[in-house]
C-alpha cells in the first residue's frame, strides 16, 4: 500500500508498531516483519491503544526526521486496530500530524463519545459487511462507523467516509476495485488536507 500510495505522489511509510502477527487478517496481507519491535498488548478497550501511544510516537517522530518529509504535513493511516490506535494518537497528541485515514476501524460508544476530542480532518472508509466473523469485532459494525461519523459531524469536526456496499472487515485487501477506490480516495483526500 505504501508504494502503491508513492505512485500517487503521497511519500508513505509503512511502519509496525508492534511485533509479531496477530489476528485473523494476516491471511489478506503479508505482515512486515518487527523483531525487536514493540510487544503486542491485548489489554481489552481503549487501554490497548493508551499503551501503544509511545509506539506510535517514536513512529511519527522518526517518518518526521527522515528525508524528504515535511514535518509539518503528516498524516496516519490505520486499519482495524491500527486505525484504532491512529485515532487514539490524533486525539491526544494534537498537532503532531495534520489528518488521519480509518480504515475498517472499531468504534466502541467510549471513542464515539469522545469525538469531539479529534482536532484533524479524518477520512473513514468502512464496508457495510463488516463483522466479526470476517475479522472484525462487534465495534467494526456499520452501524458503529455511522455513529462515530454523526459524533464528529455533531461536533463540528472535518469528516468525509465512504462506505463500500458489501464490502467486509479486510476487503480493501481483498478486492482490487475496492483497494484502488481507497488508493484514489485517500490520495485526494490527503493532497487536499496537508497543503500548507
Amino acid at each position: 500500500m505504501a508504494r502503491d500510495m508513492a505512485r500517487r505522489g503521497v511519500l508513505a511509510v509503512a511502519a509496525c508498531w508492534f511485533e509479531g502477527h496477530r489476528g485473523a487478517g494476516t491471511k489478506y496481507i503479508t505482515p512486515i516483519e518487527c523483531a525487536g519491535g514493540p510487544p503486542f498488548v491485548d489489554t481489552p478497550g481503549l487501554e490497548r491503544f493508551r499503551l501503544a501511544r509511545k509506539s506510535v510516537n517514536a513512529l511519527v517522530e522518526a517518518v518526521r526526521a527522515l528525508p524528504d518529509v515535511r514535518k509539518n504535513q503528516v498524516a496516519l493511516f490505520g486499519h482495524s486496530r491500527g486505525g484504532g490506535a491512529a485515532l487514539d494518537y490524533v486525539r491526544v497528541h494534537t498537532g503532531t500530524v495534520r489528518a488521519a485515514v480509518l480504515n475498517s476501524t472499531g468504534y466502541s460508544p467510549e471513542v464515539t463519545a469522545r469525538a469531539s476530542e479529534v482536532d484533524v480532518p479524518i477520512l473513514l472508509m468502512h464496508g457495510t459487511a463488516d463483522s466479526p466473523a470476517g475479522g472484525g469485532s462487534p465495534f467494526t459494525n456499520v452501524t458503529m462507523a455511522r455513529a462515530f461519523e454523526a459524533a464528529l459531524r455533531n461536533a463540528g469536526k472535518a469528516v468525509e467516509a465512504v462506505y463500500y456496499e458489501g464490502g467486509g472487515h479486510e476487503t480493501i485487501f481483498t478486492s482490487r476495485t475496492q483497494y484502488e477506490d481507497a488508493l484514489q480516495r485517500m490520495a485526494a483526500f490527503l493532497r487536499h488536507r496537508l497543503v500548507d
